[in-house]
């Protein structure tokens, strides 16, 4: 019998909450310009994914470690269907917002394995075209 099971507690009991100040949080909030187009391509599992780089302007101020980037590019990817469809109307240039969680993904490369991060979307909307100068044409 587990501590817990001696406490009166059974398997599913959803009665223990960690206190607020303690639970973990992991919610991305991001608005930026995309860099290219979204992409969308098939996982060998079958899992169909849409890819695009959000970039980000930096708050302008002082930084103490001397850094003198201005912008965060910011790999996003989404595997939900609605949002997919939404994304893969977006244009470069295209200011959008996107909601979803922080995820480390592991994958080998030639020197062995590796990783990297990105924002999973679950959520997302263009706040503003790009500009027609900026935007690539059907005719091209």
């Amino acid at each position: 019998m587990t501590a817990r099971a001696a406490r009166g507690h059974r398997v599913g009991d959803t009665d223990v909450v960690p206190a607020p100040d303690t639970a973990a949080v992991n919610e991305v909030r991001l608005r930026g310009r995309l860099g290219a187009a979204p992409e969308q391509r098939v996982l060998p599992s079958g899992d169909t994914v849409v890819s695009f780089r959000l970039v980000v302007d930096r708050p302008v101020r002082p930084t103490a470690s001397g850094s003198s980037a201005r912008v965060d590019t910011l790999d996003c990817t989404v595997f939900r269907a609605d949002v997919r469809r939404r994304c893969l109307r977006w244009a470069a240039g295209d200011v959008v917002e996107v909601e979803g969680s922080l995820r480390r993904r592991f994958f080998r490369a030639a020197g062995g394995a590796a990783s990297r991060y990105d924002v999973e979307v679950v959520a997302a909307s263009r706040v503003a075209r790009a500009p027609a100068a900026g935007r690539a044409t059907m005719a091209g």
